[in-house]
């Protein structure tokens, strides 16, 4: 099965995640609507899937798109030590980071 081997696109995709949880978090705090902000989170969810899905294979692309979910997750405990905004940023930074680690090629 071919992959992608591009470096751009890791990083494209890294930065899609990381603006997944970024950007959900501010519409439900925008909208005051939970639920908005989850499809927004959903939908990154779904696309950064597909995209490490094409990357490195459905085993990573499972990994990330746990990590994806486990940073969303544990940024609401954290939120209660740190504030919301600085936690929502360690999920996506990791995140983040995790996707261009898994994600490069050779």
């Amino acid at each position: 099965m071919a992959r992608k081997n591009s470096t751009t696109s890791s990083l494209a995709t890294s930065a899609l995640a990381a603006a997944g949880l970024l950007g959900g978090f501010a519409v439900a705090q925008q909208t005051k609507n939970r639920q908005l902000g989850g499809a927004v989170l959903a939908a990154v969810g779904v696309a950064s899937t597909a995209s490490w899905n094409a990357a490195a294979g459905p085993k990573v692309a499972g990994a990330l798109l746990a990590t994806y979910l486990v940073g969303f997750g544990a940024s609401h405990p954290l939120a209660k030590k740190i504030g919301a905004w600085p936690a929502v940023s360690v999920a996506a930074g990791a995140t983040a980071a995790a996707s261009l680690v898994l994600t490069r090629q050779g």
